[in-house]
């Protein structure tokens, strides 16, 4: 979708939820308050298999999610919204009439907060996209001859915020994402991704090129290893998988309060390597920067620094029920910015201070093996390669390893890379999901492997 167009979509949309604002508005009652959201997508999306397309098509959603407040009681109504202003208009006092209804069968709830103070806000970032044809022509002729299989997805999205004390907030951005995995005869593969604002052609081809570097050097004889403890270069895509684990309660302030974190032992003083600064960084993502209920999120939220931990996310109902103030998290307390600060090593230079040892490009099937102890397990997947010297000599069978994030990121990391990539969340259950990732590569001194 051209730039140009992205606007004109979001600039309906906008439109579309001032005129649901005034039809919650004028269906209130004395004594009632109201927070309302929006949440919308025009996405283009193709699937592709064996290097061709299998599937293509565009989604179009706009959603409004109601809540009636009276008191500390509240209710809330999500609908889908047609375009059709008169039949939109007609659902939305249906709706409020319904919460209306059931609010007296409801009790107080003690741990509602509300914005006490009006923060409006109002952000629009147009990508700079090719018609999402032009651009899956491009992928595939850039892949000819090659068993590619992958999905690309594109297009403006958006977030809104009203209330009734007159607070307004709009959030529209338009990214695009594609994913992608090149096979071998065999049952390896290269995984890449490309992620971004705006689609600029020869970055996308120097992807493509490594990532066919890659294939040949999968398509050499691989070499199984016993399990054991090896020195290991995680690339930013493995460390983005460690850091989507960590999101799921590591910096919750309530996991944290009720020590249910895996970084609850960082409240006693355990710390990471002092090169290990990581923040909740809104303004450098895709994320708005307001949550569901209105309250606004700063910048930046420091989380670790030099190695420990400074901050948490704070969402408006941990913040009253343990007396802490809100910092903009969202219900589940989840990074939606999550960045990792880099170091001074040079992402060209990783494979030369490796030496001997695994470059793995990419994990999968994480989780806890021991959630106090933060000790993490999964298996190395796609382009997992034993290095040589600085140079890759074959490519690895399937491992699985089990270490602690103490010692992956603690007493085992030698360096970070200076370069950090940005990648966007390609999260697709219910809509095109707003969040984003920052991580530089890690080399570790060892990495210990179970099997």
């Amino acid at each position: 979708m051209a730039a140009a167009d992205a606007r004109g979509v979001a600039a309906n949309a906008e439109e579309r939820f001032r005129d649901a604002i005034a039809a919650i508005e004028s269906a209130l009652a004395p004594g009632e308050r109201y927070t309302a959201t929006a949440s919308g997508e025009a996405t283009d999306f193709a699937r592709m298999n064996r290097g061709k397309v299998r599937q293509a098509g565009s989604v179009a959603q706009h959603t409004l999610s109601v809540r009636l407040v009276r008191g500390s009681r509240h209710a809330t109504h999500a609908l889908a919204m047609s375009g059709d202003a008169a039949a939109d208009r007609a659902a939305i006092a249906d709706a409020v009439g319904g919460l209306r209804a059931v609010l007296p069968d409801l009790e107080d709830d003690p741990h509602l907060l509300l914005p006490e103070r009006v923060e409006n806000s109002r952000l629009e970032r147009a990508g700079e996209l090719p018609p999402a044809e032009a651009v899956v022509d491009g992928i595939l002729a850039a892949a000819h001859g090659l068993d590619l299989v992958g999905i690309y997805a594109a297009g403006p999205m958006w977030r809104g915020f009203a209330n009734s004390e007159g607070q307004r907030n709009w959030h529209a951005t338009t990214t695009f994402n594609l994913e992608w995995s090149l096979y071998d005869r065999t049952d390896k593969a290269v995984k890449s991704a490309y992620a971004g604002f705006a689609w600029e052609r020869d970055d996308f081809l120097a992807r493509m090129a490594r990532a066919r570097e890659r294939l040949a050097l999968v398509a050499r004889p691989a070499k199984a290893l016993v399990p054991g403890r090896y020195r290991a270069y995680l690339a930013p895509s493995a460390l983005d998988e460690i850091a989507g684990l960590l999101g799921w309660g590591g910096f919750s302030a309530r996991a944290l309060e009720t020590r249910q974190s895996p970084l609850a032992r960082m409240l006693a003083g355990v710390r990471l390597d002092p090169r290990v600064s990581i923040d909740e960084d809104t303004a450098g993502g895709v994320a708005p920067a307001f949550q569901a209920e209105g309250f606004a999120r700063p910048d930046r939220v420091a989380l670790v620094r030099d190695g420990a931990l400074v901050g948490a996310l704070t969402s408006p109902r941990t913040a009253r029920e343990f007396s802490l103030a809100a910092n903009g998290a969202n219900a589940d307390e989840m990074p939606e910015a999550l960045s990792m600060a880099g170091g001074d090593l040079g992402a060209d230079d990783a494979l030369a201070a490796l030496d001997t040892g695994l470059w793995i490009g990419n994990l999968w099937y994480t989780n806890y093996s021991d959630r106090p102890a933060c000790r993490i397990t999964g298996m190395t997947r796609f382009a997992t390669f034993w290095v040589e010297r600085g140079r890759i000599v074959a490519p690895v069978d399937v491992l699985r390893f089990d270490d602690t994030l103490y010692r992956m990121l603690g007493s085992n990391l030698e360096a970070l890379t200076r370069e950090t990539e940005l990648m966007l969340s390609a999260e697709c259950y219910a809509s095109r999901a707003m969040s984003s990732v920052r991580v530089p590569g890690a080399l570790v001194r060892e990495l210990a492997f179970t099997l």
